[in-house]
C-alpha cells in the first residue's frame, strides 16, 4: 500500500486515512447488475481498510446513452435512488464514505452528477461543469458549482473526468479549501498520444495536484460501450503531485488504495514560503483579454 510521503510520520500516523479508487466495468443499461458488482469490490476496499471509496462516472448505469431517454430510463434521483439508498447503506454499516458517479434525475432535468455520502447519508452533490461530447444533447451543465464539503476526514470536493481539462476547476476546489478531489471519470484514448507515455488524464490529475496543493483520488472505468473504449487507469495522487498508488492498468478492474493524512498535511497559511501557486497568485492581471 503506498503512503503519503508528505506526512514524514509512522506508517499508521493518527489521523490516516485509506483511500480507494475502485477501477470498474459497467454494462451499459445493467443497473442492477452493476450495483451489485460495485458493492462486492466497495466490500473488498473497506476489508482492506478503506475509509474513502470512490467510483467511476456513471458507475451503475453505464454512459454511451443514445440520447435523453436512454439516459432518463437508467437515470435516478439523489439520494432516494437504489444505487445512492445501497452506498448509503454500506457507508452506515462500515463507518465510511463514497464518492460516486450517477446519472441524476431532477425533474425534467438530467445532470451527469457525483454524491458524497458518509455513515449519516448524503452529504452533498456535484453536478458536472464540464459536459464533453454527446453529453452536451443529454445533460444540463451542472449548476451547483465547486462545492467543499466538510467530513472528518477531511475537506472533500468532485469533479467529474473532463472537469479535470480546466485549471479553473481544480483552483475553485483549492480555494474552496479542499483537501482532496475525487474524481469519478470515465477516460477514453487521446488521439495521438504517443505509445508508452502516462495517459493524458493521469498527468492532469498529477498537474491538478501539485498546482493547488491538494490531493485526488480518481477512478477510472474499463470496458468498450457501443464502440467507445475506456482506458481505466485510475490514481490517487498526493498534495505534492506524485502518484502514491496506480496508475492502475488500461483494462480490466480492482482496488488502488493509497494511504493519505489529509488534514494533517494540510498546508500551513503561517509558514514562510518562497514559492506558494496559491498564495502568490495575481488575480488582478488575470482579467481576459478585450
Amino acid at each position: 500500500m503506498a503512503r503519503d510521503v508528505v506526512t514524514e510520520r509512522s506508517p499508521n500516523p493518527p489521523g490516516a486515512v485509506t483511500v480507494a479508487a475502485l477501477q470498474t466495468e459497467p454494462v451499459l443499461g445493467d443497473n442492477a447488475g452493476n450495483l451489485e458488482r460495485a458493492l462486492a469490490m466497495m466490500e473488498e476496499a473497506v476489508a482492506s481498510g478503506a475509509r474513502l471509496l470512490v467510483l467511476p462516472e456513471a458507475a451503475v448505469s453505464g454512459y454511451v446513452f443514445t440520447g435523453p431517454e436512454h439516459a432518463r430510463a437508467h437515470a435516478e434521483q439523489v439520494p432516494g435512488g437504489p444505487a445512492c439508498r445501497a452506498w448509503a447503506e454500506l457507508c452506515a454499516r462500515h463507518g465510511v464514505w463514497v464518492v460516486a458517479g450517477v446519472i441524476e434525475r431532477a425533474g425534467d432535468a438530467l445532470y451527469n452528477s457525483a454524491v458524497l455520502l458518509g455513515p449519516d447519508g448524503l452529504v452533498g452533490r456535484y453536478r458536472k461543469v464540464h459536459l464533453w461530447n454527446d453529453e452536451k444533447r443529454i445533460y444540463r451543465p451542472g449548476d451547483l458549482g465547486f462545492p467543499v464539503y466538510e467530513t472528518e476526514l477531511g475537506r472533500v470536493a468532485m469533479l467529474i473526468c473532463y472537469d479535470l481539462w480546466f485549471p479553473e476547476s481544480f483552483r475553485a476546489c483549492a480555494l474552496g479549501g479542499a483537501d482532496v478531489v475525487c474524481a469519478p471519470s470515465n477516460w477514453v484514448p487521446v488521439p495521438e498520444q504517443p505509445a508508452g507515455q502516462v495517459v493524458m488524464a493521469n498527468l492532469m490529475c498529477m498537474t491538478g495536484a501539485h498546482s493547488n496543493k491538494l490531493a485526488v483520488a480518481a477512478a477510472g472505468r474499463s470496458g468498450v460501450e457501443r464502440g467507445q473504449p475506456f482506458i481505466g487507469s485510475s490514481v490517487i495522487v498526493g498534495r505534492d503531485g506524485w502518484p502514491l498508488a496506480g496508475p492502475a492498468s488500461t483494462e480490466g478492474t480492482g482496488v488502488t488504495l493509497a494511504e493519505l493524512d489529509l488534514i494533517a498535511t494540510r498546508p500551513d497559511p503561517s509558514a514562510a514560503s518562497f514559492n506558494d501557486p496559491l498564495g502568490d497568485r495575481r488575480p488582478e492581471v488575470y482579467a481576459a483579454p478585450r
